[in-house]
């Protein structure tokens, strides 16, 4: 009998098959990434009702716990670049997971505001170290052929960290709904003082995971040809592609080092306003900050709130959300389909042109209720107690009650709202700073009332009211009345007008998932050519946060004063620039190396 076992078929046949599993290998572990990174989004979601309940925080507290972790990743991002050039891509990635898994026990063991801020801090630089390493390292270690797809494993497992952390959250609420009916106080206390804590808990083994599974991977190949170490970026090239693929790969690497270095004959630093640098850069800059001014942060964050201002009932919108995130979910898998056989362009111009006509339809949707409102200030102002604060419940009969005064003072109620299903939100102000509430309805009998104070609107010291209005005179507002500006009663649309809303919530959520969602991690790393790759996407990604942040600050204060309707309008005329963009300048990077796009932001065109 032949032995084959030596034979060449029989050896290649064996390598090729321990290429494809470390691939896989290499996208789990990529995967479980995203997962830490989308868990990083979601879970405080689920977590804050019964933190807020228990915790004896207060409302400005809570709010800077949930912000802390947009502040974390925000520095550490801007960081990452020069750590992932310094200590190389695999150790940074270790060193984000480690963050990750030390922040859980830090939150979920926490008592107190000062360690619950630091864990979520901690959490949020782990996020954010892990949005700039991960995708960098897929697209310098993934070949060309695969690079798309495994670039979006990134953004699917994130949106899998998304509704997992939604399904936690449901799985409690329904857990605390059979306490309740206990009616016992204490019990139900201690129940939601355990059950913010055990939703954390809950996050911490997809986090060692990734942290076990860095170890097992390879060093980016591209960053270790940087440190002149080519024996070892060819042995790491082998792990993931055949030995001819390696080598050439291996070869364009050095040709486009020697280019460099003889187009210039210049240190780096003198080199970096050159075309090939400064396009690709602006580029990926503009499409990180228009990704996220899509508005999907804070429709994926305040989606609950939404839903229930378009008529839903407080379950109904819950549930509207985790078939929100089911959908982010199942497109981003279309996405990773299409992504390497139609190219990243194509699906990007399909995305937010999708993305527009969905916020255009929601935001007429709002339109139709919203220019019913009913201005009730005269009515609320007349509520504020001596002590310059306001506590607001708004029943029905209180309802009927401001509708009736609105009318008295002659901009009526001529339009019929119903009392039993009516909404409320107060813009108010101390001084030169403003805030506004939350909507709150007449027909949810378990809601909180309205409670307005002077430090639910006046910054506690000078750093947080720099922040707030740097032109602001805070110790005027310390002791200034209170003032009602708006107090905007409206009736709560029907529940099939809610589902419409969900739906072009839907409809958004699958284009933005199909196109941008998948494309924009591939963009912030193929774009950037190899010199600048990893501290031009660190700049990328904080103009990315920044653009968030902002817009989830304003987002309710907003949407108080101007509707809903207004900020859906505004995320589709800044869709509107991202879809020019993508049509007018954005390359087609399918099926090119790195070293391929590079050459074509230098103007050659044989290589593009």
């Amino acid at each position: 009998m032949m032995n084959t076992i030596g034979s060449p078929h029989a050896r290649a046949q064996a390598a090729s098959v321990a290429i494809r599993r470390y691939n896989l290998f290499l996208l789990l572990v990529a995967g479980l990434g995203g997962l830490l990174y989308g868990i990083d989004v979601g879970i405080i979601g689920g977590a804050v009702p019964y933190l807020q309940a228990t915790s004896g925080l207060t409302a400005a507290q809570v709010s800077v716990i949930v912000a802390a972790v947009l502040l974390g990743s925000v520095f550490s991002t801007l960081f990452s670049g020069l750590l992932a050039d310094w200590m190389g891509r695999r150790p940074l990635m270790i060193l984000s997971g480690c963050a990750f898994v030390i922040s859980i026990p830090v939150i979920a063991l926490s008592h107190g505001y000062g360690p619950l801020f630091s864990g979520r801090l901690l959490q949020g630089m782990s996020g954010g170290l892990i949005g700039v390493v991960v995708p960098l390292y897929l697209a310098e270690c993934l070949a060309a052929s695969s690079r798309g797809k495994g670039t979006a494993i990134f953004q699917w497992m994130l949106t899998l960290g998304i509704v997992a952390a939604a399904l936690i959250g449901m799985y409690f609420s329904y857990r605390v709904e059979a306490v309740t009916r206990l009616h016992d106080a204490t019990a139900l206390f201690n129940f939601e003082n355990q059950a913010w804590r055990s939703i954390f808990w809950v996050s911490l083994p997809p986090g060692a995971l990734f942290v076990l599974g860095s170890f097992f991977v390879t060093e980016s190949p591209r960053w270790l040809f940087r440190r002149n170490r080519q024996e070892h970026a060819y042995a790491a090239l082998l792990r993931s592609r055949s030995a001819e693929q390696a080598a050439l790969e291996l070869e364009e690497m050095a040709a486009t080092a020697q280019a460099a270095a003889a187009s210039t004959g210049e240190r780096v630093r003198d080199s970096l306003l050159r075309r090939k640098y400064v396009i690709p850069f602006l580029l990926a800059c503009v499409i990180l900050a228009c990704n996220t001014a899509t508005g999907v942060n804070s429709v994926i964050g305040y989606n609950t709130g939404i839903l229930l201002q378009s008529g839903l009932s407080d379950l109904l919108a819950h549930w509207g959300y985790v078939i929100f995130t089911v959908t982010n979910f199942l497109a981003t898998t279309i996405g990773m389909v299409l992504v390497d056989r139609k190219g990243r362009r194509f699906l990007l111009v399909t995305g937010t042109s999708g993305i527009i006509v969905a916020m255009v339809s929601v935001g007429l949707l709002f339109k139709t209720t919203e220019r019913l409102n009913v201005d009730c200030r005269n009515a609320v102002q007349a509520l504020v107690a001596p002590n310059q604060e306001l506590t607001l419940r708004l029943t029905p009969a209180e309802a009927s009650r401001l509708l009736a005064s609105a009318a008295a003072s002659g901009t009526g109620n001529s339009l019929g709202i119903d009392s039993t299903r009516a909404s409320l939100a107060i813009i108010y102000s101390y001084g030169d700073f403003t805030a506004a509430t939350s909507f709150v309805r007449s027909d949810d009998p378990a809601a909180a009332p309205i409670t307005i104070s002077r430090a639910s609107c006046v910054p506690a010291n000078r750093v947080e009211a720099l922040f707030s209005n740097p032109f602001a005179n805070l110790k005027a507002a310390q002791t200034a009345p209170l003032v009602i500006q708006k107090a905007l009663l409206g009736e709560v649309p029907h529940a099939a007008h809610g589902w419409l809303v969900a739906l072009g919530l839907y409809l958004f959520i699958t284009f933005y998932a199909m196109g941008p969602g998948v494309v924009v991690w591939l963009a912030l790393s193929e774009l950037m050519p190899t010199r600048i790759r990893s501290n031009g996407m660190s700049i990328a990604l904080v103009l990315n946060q920044l653009v968030s942040t902002t817009l989830a600050a304003i987002f309710l204060p907003f949407v108080s004063k101007h509707g809903y309707s207004s900020m859906f309008f505004l995320f589709a005329g800044f869709t509107v620039i991202y879809l020019v963009t993508a049509v007018f300048f954005l390359p087609e990077t399918k099926g090119k190396t790195l070293e391929e796009i590079e050459a074509h932001f230098e103007g050659n065109k044989s290589a593009s």
